[in-house]
């Protein structure tokens, strides 16, 4: 089982100081928080993609390179990495000279993403997103898979004998998930390569998710990659810790009012209530995650959402020795101990390699 974290990489205003940090603050901050991250035993730190104010993580390898060069565990990935705005050959190329830079640490999250503008920024129609997704990453799987690409398509010009450069590290691609809120097609996507698949569950209940993972997970099972229950699967959730409850409650409230995301909706109660946001102590967060399996199955993947909303770095870092000392320790032993021995682990470079050798 890995646990990590993932960051939107927003700019938002600290509500309870009417301050907000600079870019270059936020970008540097979010460096300092993946550090953090592999400090205190996370196995992961995923950053998002995005191009429009608030939001600074617009250059996905390039901080992951730099992080890399600067850690020696925890995997760097993305928590989405637009597959209908990016070009494929640009992806490829990207991804396998970050691979080779940090040994092999390197996953990625393929997504749409969920900023409309976006796609005529980089001369796309929204309208086409899922046949997008579709035929970009399957350009992508084959240029990871063939040293000489011949292709062509609807959405950009063809190729001719193209081969992408560096190739994978040791000939092993990046493990992919596929991300989604929403999307049926995407579940299937996943499910067709036998890829990874990354339910973002965070804002919506959890029969919405439930459906969608129990649909990859037969898609799974029916493309021949093993059983239904033997299906990646990642989970996103957010949570905000201190050692009484109450006291995260009082403290987290003026940011869960205010934040962009989803402030000014319904009470930070209904909200914990409904979704999978847990703001309590340690024990509270262990309790509610461990729901999880219940309702979606053994899975692989748990990534939390705990820099965002304008929380200073001083309470993220806070955060992450709570989650690192007190949640994660439980959490692993739990979760492991109940994964019956045909389910699979996380995929990491080394096992993938292993099972090519």
């Amino acid at each position: 089982m890995q646990f990590g974290i993932f960051t939107v990489g927003d700019v938002t205003t600290d509500p309870t100081t009417g301050e907000a940090p600079s870019e270059y603050e936020r970008i540097k901050a979010m460096v300092r928080i993946a550090l953090k991250a592999e400090e205190v035993g996370l196995d992961v730190f995923a950053t998002g993609e995005h191009h429009n104010p608030p939001f600074v993580p617009s250059s996905p390898t390039t901080m992951l390179g730099y992080i890399a060069a600067q850690t020696s565990k925890i995997i760097l990935s993305t928590s989405t990495t637009l597959i209908t705005t990016n070009d494929p050959v640009k992806i490829a190329e990207d991804f396998a000279m970050l691979q080779h830079l940090a040994d092999g640490r390197v996953d990625l999250m393929m997504g749409r993403g969920n900023t409309g503008p976006v796609y005529p920024w980089f001369g796309q129609d929204i309208r086409q997103g899922i046949p997008l997704a579709i035929e970009n990453y399957h350009l992508l799987h084959r240029l990871w898979r063939e040293d000489v690409v011949s292709w062509s398509g609807k959405f950009r010009t063809p190729l001719q004998e193209f081969t992408s450069t560096p190739r994978p590290l040791d000939g092993v691609p990046p493990f992919v998930w596929h991300g989604s809120i929403r999307s049926p097609e995407i579940a299937e996507q996943a499910a067709y390569y036998g890829d990874g698949f990354f339910a973002n569950h965070i804002f919506w209940p959890k029969e919405h998710f439930q459906a969608l993972i129990n649909l990859y997970r037969e898609r799974y099972e029916h493309y021949g990659h093993g059983k239904a229950d033997q299906a990646i699967v990642g989970l996103g959730g957010q949570v905000f810790l201190r050692p009484k409850s109450q006291d995260a409650v009082r403290e987290f409230r003026p940011y869960f009012d205010n934040a962009p995301v989803y402030g000014h909706g319904p009470s930070l109660e209904e909200f914990t209530e409904q979704t999978p946001l847990t703001v309590g102590s340690p024990q509270e967060v262990i309790d509610k995650t461990l729901t999880f399996r219940e309702h979606f199955g053994d899975y692989q993947r748990q990534l939390f959402l705990m820099d965002h909303a304008g929380l200073p770095l001083k309470t993220v870092l806070e955060q992450l020795d709570l989650l690192g000392e007190h949640v994660i320790p439980v959490l692993r032993k739990e979760l492991d101990s109940l994964r019956p021995a045909h389910v699979p682990e996380a995929p990491t470079h080394a096992s993938r390699l292993e099972v090519l050798a």
